[in-house]
This record gives structure tokens, sequence and C-alpha cells, in this order.
């Protein structure tokens, strides 16, 4: 063991500075509240303060940081979307990742892995040859390959699946890539907190005040606030803060589940999804294979985990890997997945005055986290929609506008 975590270890003065502070007391007013300590609410709250001079802020967390949808995440990032409007956004993403780690003078474990895609029918490879060409349009490296350059880049593939659904092709995104979840939520907290931002742990959002359709205030389990800005950034519980300003909500929501390996020596290099078997997998620097799989098929608010999604997506996972008979599984999890009708996010102005809304992530929202925070804090800084959300915006139900981005969705829902 080194030294100098023993020295940690029996200090009694720990000299070593806390991640974020915790206050005592909320204050009486802010200039804006964040409502969801997760990724996006937290990497809001650094890009309003280091970007745009908004100190006096309160980010509010029901839970703990990270507790949320972002600590229950499989980390993939990617941007080889299907629509201009997700290809453009995903790419900015992907390449705020890339400097996070130094940003933040925090090791974010982001590893370039490259994303296969699998085609297993006619018509996946007729979808995937169309995400390639709408990629490459805008600049994005994706490509449609043959099976014999997914066997090259991963040679433990079963490329028959056991002779029910073969691999006829894949698109291949060489930038997909995978960091650690927790410590992005730390990065952002951290950088925040620095710059005076206050995050509040265990503090519920009870209710949020709206006069002549302006905000005006958030009551919380631990007293009120007066502020003229509210984000909301809250994955699955969005339709309970949209009742609080009776706003009607086009999301539904779904549990998503994921499991995760013992760990193994390194033999996963790539990321690899399947859409038609419904798995997407792939392995830490610890050894251990993450993967997860479609959304549970009925609406729940829980994340309860089952031993059904278990025993499902072993097997889909055999039909693959068949030489995994004998690796055990450490433990699975659940998150509430946020879905929109045409599967693009929500994010933005709200007919009520001061209420911004971060929503409708499903099961991408982890890798958008750095675009998120920089457009959102963009918005509630200057009260306008960055030009980058500017299709993803509520009212477009309304106009009935849908951006149609089911076709890039990492599984089949």
């Amino acid at each position: 063991m080194p030294l100098r975590l023993l020295k940690f270890g029996f200090s009694k003065t720990y000299p070593e500075p806390r991640m974020f502070r915790s206050p005592d007391r909320l204050k009486s007013s802010y200039d804006a509240v964040i409502i969801g300590g997760g990724g996006h609410g937290l990497a809001a709250a650094y890009y309003l303060s280091r970007d745009h001079g908004m100190n006096n802020i309160a980010v509010l967390e029901r839970g703990y940081i990270g507790s949320g949808n972002t600590g229950r995440n499989t980390t993939i990032i990617r941007s080889n979307y299907l629509t201009p409007e997700g290809v453009k956004f995903y790419d900015q993403s992907v390449q705020l990742w890339q400097d996070l780690s130094v940003d933040f003078d925090l090791n974010l474990f982001y590893s370039t892995r490259g994303h296969f895609t699998l085609a297993h029918t006619d018509a996946s490879v007729r979808t995937m040859r169309w995400r390639a060409e709408v990629n490459k349009h805008y600049g994005i490296d994706s490509e449609l390959v043959a099976p014999e350059d997914v066997k090259a880049a991963c040679p433990e593939m079963d490329l028959n699946c056991g002779g029910h659904t073969p691999v006829l092709g894949a698109l291949y995104h060489a930038p997909g890539s995978i960091a650690r979840h927790d410590a992005v939520a730390w990065g952002y907290g951290r950088g925040a907190d620095q710059r005076g931002v206050e995050i509040h742990q265990q503090t519920e959002v009870v209710g949020i005040q709206v006069e002549a359709d302006r905000v005006t205030g958030v009551a919380t389990s631990r007293g009120q606030i007066a502020t003229p800005r509210v984000l909301c950034a809250v994955a699955g519980f969005t339709p309970r803060l949209l009742q609080m300003v009776n706003l009607p909500s086009p999301i539904y929501v779904h549990p998503l589940q994921a499991m995760v390996s013992e760990p193994m020596k390194p033999w996963l290099d790539p990321i690899i999804v399947s859409g038609s078997l419904h798995v997407y997998v792939s392995q830490t620097a610890r050894g251990e294979l993450v993967m997860g799989a479609s959304l549970d098929p009925y609406e729940l608010h829980a994340s309860r985990s089952t031993l059904e999604f278990a025993e499902g997506l072993s097997a889909q996972m055999l039909e693959l890997f068949p030489f995994l008979s004998h690796v055990k599984i450490v433990r699975q999890w659940a998150g509430m997945a946020d879905m929109t009708p045409d599967f693009a996010p929500i994010m933005g102005k709200t007919p009520i005055a001061g209420f911004y809304l971060d929503a409708g992530w499903g099961t991408w929202g982890f890798k958008a986290t750095p675009v998120c925070g920089k457009t959102m804090a963009y918005t509630v800084a200057n009260d306008k929609n960055h030009e980058l959300i500017q299709d993803f915006s509520l009212d477009r139900f309304k106009r009935y506008e849908l951006v149609g981005e089911k076709g890039a969705a990492s599984v089949g829902h």
C-alpha cells in the first residue's frame, strides 16, 4: 500500500480537501436554482459560474450527488445519431468530453474504444448505411463495415449468433468512448463549488411558486427560496416537477436496467451494440463487463431491478459471446428513463418565464452531459435558447414538429 495512502488513512485532520462543501443552510434567495444534482444539473451550474459569472446558485438534490441516472448508466459516449439536429448536438458533446479531465484536473478514465452497432437484418443494414451517410455529411467519423471487420476488431464474437440472427454488417463509429460516470459528477460538482455555487444534498423540492406565469421561488424540505430562475434537470422525476408549474408532460417513464460482471482480463476493446438482440456491452478498466438492454416494457416510476432482466440479457449475451457461460454477474441496477415520443430531448425555455427544462433523455443522457451543461447555462443566463437546442424545445409537440431520433437509439425500445 502506498505510504501516502497510509498517512491519509491514519490522519485525524484529513489534509486532503473535500470534493465539495456541504452548506449548513439554504439562503433566502438565489439568482438561480437548479433542481437535480446529477451530471446535467451540475454541468449547468459549472458553466453558469465559469462562463457567465453567475455564482449565487443553489443546486438541490433530493438524494446524494449522482444518485440518479448519472450513477446508473452504462457510460457510453458517441455522436453517430440519425437526424441532423442530433448529429450536430452530440458531436459538440464528444469534443467537450475530450478535454474534461484536463478541465477538471481529475481523471475521468475517458477511453476511446470505437463503437460497433451490429446489423442482423437487411433492413438494419439499410438503416446503418443511412446513418453513416448522415454522419459523414456533418463530418462525423462513421462508416458501414462488413462482418469481417467486426470479427477483426472482436475475434471472440460469434458472428453467427447461434444461427438465429447472424451479423450482416455494422455501423462503426471510431470516436465511441466510455468514461467513469461518478467522476464526471464529482468533477462538475467540485468545479462549481470552487466558483461559489452551493450544492445542497438531501434537499427535496416540494413546490415551485409561480405568479403571473413567472417563477418566483422554490419550496424545499429545508425551507423556502426566492429565485427568478429555475432549471429542472431531474430525468424520471420530470413529470412530477412539471405538475408543480401546471405544465403538461409528453414524457413517459420506463425502468432501464443494467448489470456488471466479475472482473476479467482485458479482451473487449470496442463497444458492442446490437439492436436486434437488445444488448450493449463494454469492458471497464477494471475488467468488468458493463451490460445493458432495452427498456422494460411497462411504465413504472421506480428503480427496481429484476431477475427476469438478468436472465434475458445473459441469454442474449451468450448469443454473441458463448465463451462467457462461466462468468458470474456481481450486481445489477435500474434507472428511470424519461422517454419522449420522438426519442429526442426537451431543452430550453418553457411557457413559464424563468422556468427552464432539461429532460427527456431516455437512454442517451450521459453522453450529452457536457453539451447540455454548456447550452443550458447559456439559455438560463441569457433567457434565450442556445442555437444547438432550438429544435429540442417543449413546444415542438404542440407544433407537431418532432425530431424523430428513434432510428439511432442504442437498442430497440
